[in-house]
């Protein structure tokens, strides 16, 4: 029990050094990139409306505040006790739930390709073969010391950036090797293992973000990666909580609203671009992931963001 409370206590210590360290590279809300090219500092003053994204690959810590993340209809909360981990591209909804001005959300991102985790798993004598069915592709768990101690070595070389090209790459890859030996790390190891189901369902994703103006063929994808309809529809499920129709209809909307804020289009034209025939049909399902019609949508969102100060 002893030894237990110490370790907490240098956790709690750890934790108030590394919001201390995001705070002095974040001086107003934002996303931040830093020297390491794969490391971002995230800082939000209040709470915030869900953000509708596909999230890359990356290990996400906070220093201080909270964050719920909805993937398909489940919720997922983290904060300082516990660390994120999207093991291949999903779409989600973010949403920063506990942030004040006076005590902000502070959050890093560190990005990563699979090849990292390749490399780490040739590298390792430990079994990592394949233990079975797929698991989810978002996990999150229970931020530990010698995971924070690498985070904070990678952090503070940012204080000496001429140390970056050498020491960063090996502390990213202390950062994952201790992730792995987690007790989730075979969500994110069966990503990297070659022929694995998990690693052929991350092709079928990318076929369908890249082609998905199309209409979806799960015969086809199946072809592709080697899979029968029915262990593709099932794999699939496991690894991002949809179907491949319902992720296509996600990455679908996400850029008809992307299309919407960024471009003059109305909203019939934004829904033909993005794969829908039928208008109405395009404003009914818009207007279930996002809670209202598309223009609708759009002015409340230009509205909000005239409002964030500069």
């Amino acid at each position: 029990m002893t030894s237990d409370m110490r370790q907490d206590d240098k956790v709690a210590i750890q934790q108030k050094e590394l919001a201390q360290l995001i705070d002095r590279f974040t001086e107003n809300d934002g996303t931040y990139p830093t020297a390491v090219p794969s490391l971002h500092f995230i800082r939000a003053s209040k709470q915030s409306e869900p953000i509708h994204a596909v999230h890359k690959p990356a290990l996400c810590i906070v220093a201080n505040g909270s964050k719920m993340v909805m993937l398909a209809e489940e919720c997922y909360q983290y904060d300082p006790a516990s660390y994120l981990v999207v093991s291949v591209d999903l779409p989600i909804s973010g949403q920063i739930i506990q942030a004040t001005s006076d005590s902000p959300y502070l959050c890093l991102r560190l990005d990563f390709e699979p090849n990292q985790i390749v490399d780490i798993i040739r590298d390792s004598n430990q079994d990592w073969n394949n233990k079975g069915d797929s698991g989810r592709g978002l996990f999150i768990n229970k931020t530990k010391l010698s995971l924070l101690e690498a985070v904070l070595r990678l952090v503070r070389l940012l204080e000496t950036p001429q140390d970056i090209p050498i020491l960063a790459p090996l502390v990213i890859r202390e950062i994952f090797y201790r992730i792995l030996q987690d007790e989730q790390g075979d969500s994110l190891k069966q990503f990297a293992l070659v022929g694995s189901r998990a690693q052929r369902i991350a092709k079928v994703i990318d076929l369908i973000k890249n082609d998905f103006v199309k209409p979806l063929r799960v015969e086809q994808l199946a072809l592709a990666v080697n899979m029968s309809p029915s262990s593709l529809h099932h794999h699939f499920k496991d690894i991002t909580a949809m179907s491949p129709l319902q992720f296509q209809k996600q990455i679908r909307l996400q850029e008809a609203r992307r299309l919407l804020l960024s471009e003059t289009m109305d909203a019939a034209d934004a829904g033909f671009q993005v794969g829908y025939e039928s208008p109405s049909h395009f404003s009914r399902e818009y207007a279930r992931m996002f809670g209202l019609p598309p223009m609708s949508d759009i002015k409340r969102l230009r509205d909000s963001l005239t409002m964030i100060p500069n």
